[in-house]
């Protein structure tokens, strides 16, 4: 099942599941997902049972599935992108056996067409593709194999950042602020059962194709986290309750073998060219620069629908 949501002047749009084909809906039996969610149980059966889509979806019109959430927690969880920042920065690598994550901005998810305003392309826009999970409610202290039970909807997301701010502010050691503006998200939400073999381990097995001003520039396949998805819920259910709509993120996405599929954010390329050519050739984005991102099944489907949208001066 994918589910979309419909820009309708209102804060959380209109929740609507989507045909297979991805081109008609239907209207949900609640108006937003943030509501389904809570009380997913008593609402997941009737959204399945929608079998007639009798209203064609207009896809540039969708607002982010989630338009706003109650949390964003984002993942470190590729160890190949970790270690290669880590080696950029001349930094030694983060010992330890749980999950690096983060809280980032939740109260506005841009939509995936959306234009992006920054005041300043000198602040190093970057883009970061990742994949991400939305859960119901899940109590503290839920072990990570329990967690898997509480992933409700899988999604992709596009991670704006602003590289001229991060390091200044990770130095402070408390976190990004400044650095992390909103993310965006791909038009559909999914369950995990929509990807058959595709979902294995609490991981997104696909690849993750992104341009950059119309450009071929990575594609990634998200199975090697380190982590999977279960394992970062539970990390961030240790000591309290996540509620319904919590978003949980990867990070970046990345492969080992990035110089031959290439990278999901301009930070990694910039990297490997300071290994490879003693100094960063590849610019961050200026005004102007369009990012499309979609990740593709084995039948060249774009499971989630496609993130396309274009940097502006803000």
């Amino acid at each position: 099942m994918r589910l979309a949501t419909l820009r309708d002047g209102s804060k959380d749009g209109r929740l609507v599941v989507v045909s297979p084909d991805g081109l008609r809906f239907a209207p949900a039996p609640v108006n937003a997902l943030q509501a389904a969610l809570e009380q997913w149980v008593e609402v997941e059966p009737v959204l399945l049972a929608l079998k007639v889509f009798p209203e064609q979806l207009e896809l540039h019109s969708l607002a982010s599935p989630l338009p706003r959430a109650w949390q964003w927690l984002d993942g470190s969880a590729f160890q190949s992108h970790g270690d290669l920042m880590c080696q950029v920065l001349g930094i030694d690598p983060i010992e330890t056996t749980t999950p690096l994550m983060y809280q980032g901005v939740s109260d506005k998810f841009y939509g995936p067409h959306d234009d992006v305003k920054f005041p300043d392309e000198a602040l190093g826009i970057d883009f970061e593709g990742e994949f991400g999970v939305i859960v119901d409610a899940v109590p503290m202290g839920t072990t990570a194999k329990d967690a898997m039970q509480h992933i409700k909807l899988v999604v992709q997301i596009n991670d704006w950042s602003l590289r001229a701010l991060a390091g200044p502010e990770m130095k402070t050691g408390f976190g990004w602020v400044q650095a992390k503006p909103p993310c965006a998200m791909a038009p559909f939400a999914v369950t995990p059962d929509e990807f058959g073999a595709s979902w294995r381990n609490g991981r997104v097995c696909l690849d993750l194709a992104v341009e950059w001003n119309g450009a071929p520039f990575g594609r990634a396949n998200g199975e090697p986290m380190g982590h999977g998805f279960h394992e970062l819920v539970a990390h961030a259910a240790r000591t309290r309750d996540l509620v319904a709509g919590t978003v949980v993120g990867s990070g970046t996405v990345s492969n080992e073998n990035f110089r031959e599929v290439g990278s999901s954010c301009i930070a990694e390329r910039r990297g490997i060219e300071v290994i490879d050519l003693g100094e960063a050739k590849t610019n961050f984005m200026a005004f102007g620069d369009k990012v499309r991102m979609e990740a593709l099944d084995a039948d060249g489907r774009a499971v989630f629908g496609v993130i396309d949208q274009q940097v502006v001066r803000g």
